[in-house]
């Protein structure tokens, strides 16, 4: 136990010993700079600059660019272009998604299929109506008269009332043009798969756009010859098959009643001149002389 106190003591003894640190000129042999010091001064002295290092480079690359040089530092810049590149992503799928279903549509139309809607009618079997009971409260007919009230001085109308607007009357105050003026010769037939109607034509009539829209569709086919298909507002579309020559191509803009084909008898399932003429309502086929005089 002495022996390891001695041995402390003499490793303190040393720690603290003094030595003198002495610079000279090489050919005078004269001082020119002298301190003392020792052990102790010298290991505080180096502890205490590495501690002064370390602070500075912490302060220097937290407050500088010069933690972006660091391998794996994150930096907020590529964070916030990640961000907007992944929200790009994702409006793009959506784009994507909505060109494809907009474009199966189209080939439904083209196939005479009907689109199929994807959100069936809910379950109501298990509702039972005979249970429900409507009771009027007295907040309640005070709240009907004073809205009947406002309604009675209301000479415009507002968003409200055309939401509650179907469909056949909002598509009904368009101004249709007929296509083509004729003699109907075959009806629209759902059950034959048949969507539209033929009106009869002479060779070489012209076909016009019956209403305004664009040109989504400008082609060829085996079985409907030259066909064009316009894209009208509120998801209307109309469908014009067995032309002799078509006017217009994809991407272009028409205006009701412009010419956009002329007639004739392309196609396999053509039996003579004539022109099959197709409306599509949010990708349900219509009746077109709901709508359309065409004699």
């Amino acid at each position: 136990m002495g022996k390891n106190k001695k041995v402390t003591n003499r490793w303190f003894r040393n720690l603290r010993a003094k030595y003198r640190f002495v610079i000279l000129n090489d050919s005078t042999f004269e001082e020119r700079f002298t301190f003392k010091l020792n052990r102790l001064n010298v290991m505080i002295s180096l502890f205490s600059l590495g501690i002064i290092f370390i602070t500075l480079t912490f302060f220097l690359i937290a407050n500088t660019p010069i933690k972006q040089l660091i391998p794996g530092y994150p930096d907020i810049d590529q964070k916030k272009e990640l961000y907007r590149l992944n929200m790009m992503a994702d409006s793009l799928l959506s784009e994507i998604e909505i060109r494809n279903k907009y474009f199966e549509s189209f080939k439904a139309i083209l196939n005479n299929k009907v689109i199929k809607d994807e959100y069936g009618a809910p379950d109501t079997s298990h509702v039972r109506y005979d249970t429900i009971s409507n009771l009027k409260s007295e907040e309640d007919s005070l709240l009907r008269t004073e809205f009947e009230n406002q309604s009675l001085h209301n000479l415009f109308f507002n968003d409200g009332s055309q939401r509650f607007e179907s469909s056949k009357t909002s598509i009904k105050s368009f101004n249709f043009f007929s296509p083509l003026q004729g003699v109907i010769t075959s009806d629209m037939d759902m059950a034959e798969k048949h969507f539209g109607i033929d009106i009869v034509s002479s060779y070489n009539d012209a076909i016009k756009a019956t209403l305004d829209g664009s040109v989504v569709f400008a082609a060829w086919t085996l079985e409907t010859g030259n066909v064009i298909v316009l894209q009208h507002e509120r998801n209307l579309i109309s469908v014009y098959k067995h032309n002799a020559v078509l006017l217009k191509a994809e991407g272009d803009h028409v205006m009701a009643g412009e010419v956009i084909a002329i007639s004739g008898e392309s196609g396999e399932l053509s039996t003579g001149p004539h022109l099959h003429f197709e409306l599509w309502y949010n990708g349900s086929p219509i009746r077109p002389q709901d709508y359309i005089i065409f004699n």
